[in-house]
């Protein structure tokens, strides 16, 4: 593929008037952790300049250091807020107490929680507001009537524009909107599932309603499955020294690298591998045919993506002069190759 970018291209966040690029830079896992500072400058910057207009984080990404660090990057390279699309997500808050082994108010989404934790994640931001906010789990504990009024005070209050929720169930979201149509306030405007081509079933299937009915707009993470789809892990039977996957302490790395010889780490490997002749074919990598995928999905408004290096935030955005490659023959040959394409369920009368 040729060295020169793909012009970005921008989706409207659901139904809302808000404009993303379809290709966003995240924080989890990376910046104020797993990367130097300067590197993080880079990528961001990399990204700014590529047409990047939506970085997010959240307040429980490195302990609050990727909320500072991003910060740290707007005010360095001198980035009006108003060319910017932030966000961060409120509900593991419990680096902020003073015992983060007994968080109390620290975490869930009380009213209590997701008005300080939002006043905090702004002070380590050092911004007046940002765009979106998340729910980032569902907390089953607090009434829903209490979360919906509380993010919407955000709202009103100017420290955020919109809020959404992040891995919830249809259900739950619709809950939420149901509260907020009988209190006369605003229901969440976008979810953060994740969405990748070896995990479809919720985004296909379980919110397919949604889209019409709420105008959900979808923000999803880790569309390469934590460097799966990348190929790299091919043939592994234990994570790589030095890697991500062997020494990250992060609830989700490490959740995944106990299913590493599994069936179903054995299962993806075995899709990942059936994946390369497509992408040989077209002249392209795993990695840019698994997120020229992802961006296929007219329901996806920003697919957020990682990277250490700049060089990795080039290669993301060079997924975009893909898309177009991926004919309906191309997906097909990807559903078959992968083998779990969602079933429609049958409406019985």
């Amino acid at each position: 593929m040729s060295d020169a970018l793909p012009e970005m291209q921008y989706r409207h966040l659901g139904r809302t008037g808000l404009k993303v690029s379809v290709i966003s830079l995240g924080s989890w896992l990376t910046y104020g952790g797993h990367v130097g500072n300067e590197t993080a400058f880079e990528c961001m910057k990399a990204a700014y300049d590529a047409g990047v207009n939506f970085f997010d984080t959240a307040e429980t990404y490195s302990a609050g250091q990727s909320e500072i660090v991003l910060g740290q990057a707007i005010k360095k390279f001198g980035w009006k807020q108003n060319d910017l699309v932030i966000s961060t997500k409120i509900y593991w808050g419990k680096a902020n107490g003073a015992n983060p082994d007994r968080p109390l108010n620290n975490v869930g989404l009380s009213r209590k929680h997701i008005i300080e934790g939002m006043n905090l994640s702004l002070q380590r931001l050092d911004l007046p507001y940002v765009d979106i906010v998340y729910a980032h789990r569902p907390d089953r504990d607090t009434p829903m009537e209490e979360t919906v009024r509380a993010f919407n005070y955000l709202i009103d209050t100017g420290k955020a524009f919109y809020w959404g929720t992040s891995e919830w169930s249809a259900s739950e979201i619709a809950d939420a909107w149901r509260a907020a149509d009988k209190l006369g306030l605003v229901g969440p405007v976008v979810e953060q599932p994740q969405y990748n081509v070896l995990v479809r079933e919720r985004v296909e299937k379980e919110y397919r309603w949604l889209y019409e009915a709420y105008g959900t707009g979808l923000t999803i993470w880790s569309p390469l499955k934590g460097g799966v789809l990348t190929g790299k892990y091919n043939g592994t039977t234990e994570p790589p020294q030095g890697s991500r996957l062997a020494e990250s302490e992060d609830g989700y790395v490490k959740g995944l690298r106990k299913t590493v010889g599994d069936d179903n780490w054995v299962r993806h490997l075995e899709q990942t591998a059936a994946l390369k002749p497509i992408a040989d074919d077209l002249s392209i990598t795993t990695t840019q045919l698994a997120l020229a995928w992802v961006l296929k999905n007219p329901n996806i408004s920003s697919m957020i993506t990682g990277a250490s290096r700049p060089e990795q935030v080039l290669d993301n955005v060079r997924a975009l002069a893909v898309v177009e490659k991926l004919t309906d023959e191309i997906m097909d040959k990807i559903d078959e190759a992968v083998g779990n394409r969602p079933v429609e369920e049958r409406r019985r009368f």
